[in-house]
Order: C-alpha cells, then sequence, then structure tokens
C-alpha cells in the first residue's frame, strides 16, 4: 500500500473514531436517557387514560429507543417500543395500540414534545420535562382514547 493511502486511511478511521466518540458523549449527556418509574401519588390521570409504569429512554446508535410497560383503561398489560430521532420525524410504534407512528422534538436538553398518530391522525400530544436536578420527569398529555373520549394526564417518574 503507498504511504498516502495509508495515511489517508489512518485519518479516516481517526474522524470516524472520533464521530463515534462524540454521537456517545451526546448521547451520554442526555437528562431523558435513563429508566423511568411512574410515581403514581404525584400523578393524576383522566379516567380511561393509559398507564405507563416504566419508561425507558436509551442510546440506539445515533437514535433514541423508548420502550414503555404500563396497563390500558381496563387494567391489561401494555407495551410498546419506538425508535428514532427527536427531529419531529413520524417514526413506527411497535406494540402500541393508541398509535402507529410517534415524534419526538427536542425543545432544550431537558424538554421534548411528543405526537403520536393513529392512522394518520393525531391521537395525543405531550411535554416532557426533566426537573434541574435530574432525579424526576413529568410528563403532561392530552388525546382522544378509541371511542373518541378526551384523556389527558400529569405523570410523574422517578429516575431508577
Amino acid at each position: 500500500m503507498k504511504k498516502t493511502a495509508y495515511i489517508t486511511l489512518l485519518l479516516f478511521l481517526a474522524m470516524l473514531m472520533l464521530i463515534l466518540v462524540g454521537v456517545t458523549v451526546v448521547l451520554a449527556a442526555d437528562p431523558q436517557l435513563g429508566t423511568w418509574k411512574l410515581n403514581e401519588a404525584k400523578s393524576k390521570f383522566s379516567k380511561g387514560a393509559t398507564k405507563n409504569h416504566t419508561v425507558v429512554y436509551e442510546a440506539a446508535g445515533d437514535q433514541v429507543k423508548v420502550t414503555t410497560d404500563g396497563t390500558d383503561s381496563d387494567g391489561k398489560p401494555t407495551h410498546s417500543e419506538w425508535t428514532g430521532k427527536f427531529d419531529g420525524k413520524d417514526y413506527p410504534v411497535t406494540g402500541g395500540l393508541a398509535s402507529d407512528v410517534r415524534s419526538y422534538k427536542k425543545i432544550n436538553d431537558r424538554t421534548t414534545e411528543f405526537t403520536g398518530k393513529k392512522d394518520g391522525k393525531v391521537v395525543v400530544t405531550g411535554r416532557v420535562v426533566v426537573a434541574a436536578d435530574g432525579k424526576s420527569r413529568t410528563v403532561t398529555t392530552s388525546g382522544t382514547d378509541a371511542q373518541g373520549n378526551k384523556t389527558g394526564a400529569t405523570a410523574v417518574y422517578d429516575k431508577q
């Protein structure tokens, strides 16, 4: 291999490593990441609202994976997974009963807004705010259930 080709290859590999380290550092510093448990005593739900008891935000390459486990209005278990970027674009939800796509938009380091859609129609909107100390977060949602009834919640989560 020629010396210039070897140097070019080394420079390329060094830049690739810097990019990967940069993405890891940015995602690691995100206060949204982690496991969040519902603090039901501090939360308020309208009748028929789904309760997400555990929400996990984790890095998935240059994206974020959000996994929720909870109960529906009948107390039956729910589980959904979403992987995407906080860029305001729709990404598919698997296992979601209420929505089939969701988008997140980062407002600032501690705040995101999201929209869930079912068959192209907005069924839920919300705002997630992580407390300044990073130990809790509040999720405020409003939407409609499958029967067209208005639902809403203010759910408080503690970081695990």
